[in-house]
């Protein structure tokens, strides 16, 4: 149920997304840091995303964070988290062909479900 409801969150984000037909996008919301979605990956039954909110470091470097990888699956209405980055590590659901790491799949479906809830409730949207 977990994937299904990232879909649906994700669909009330992007109403296009099962298209894939664009290559990056910004979602606003006044008072909150853009979402920033690019596509990665178009194949016909997967479209792999990278969310990220940017800020701007110290260093006049601007960060991503976080920054997510999400794999979409538009004929099952499902989406998962593939990997999560922050400034503080690095985590990834599959780290090698044939393996799950069941804990890092777990929590990053369940921050990703809570993110997109956020945004939501902020009122991201793609501005016309």
């Amino acid at each position: 149920m977990t994937y299904e409801n990232n879909y649906k969150k994700l669909l009330q984000l992007i109403p296009d997304l099962g298209t894939g037909k664009f290559e990056s996008r910004k979602l606003k919301a006044e008072g909150f840091m853009d979402l920033n979605i690019d596509l990665l990956l178009c194949e016909k039954h997967r479209i792999v995303l990278a969310l990220s909110h940017y800020y701007k470091h110290p260093s006049g470097d601007m960060i991503a964070d976080p920054d997510m990888e999400v794999a979409v699956y538009p004929d099952r209405q499902a989406a998962e988290a593939l990997s999560y980055q922050d400034m503080f590590g690095y985590r990834v659901v599959y780290p090698e062909e044939g393996k799950v790491d069941l804990s890092a799949k777990k929590e990053l479906n369940s921050f990703l479900g809570q993110w997109l809830s956020n945004l939501k409730t902020q009122g991201h949207r793609q501005e016309d």
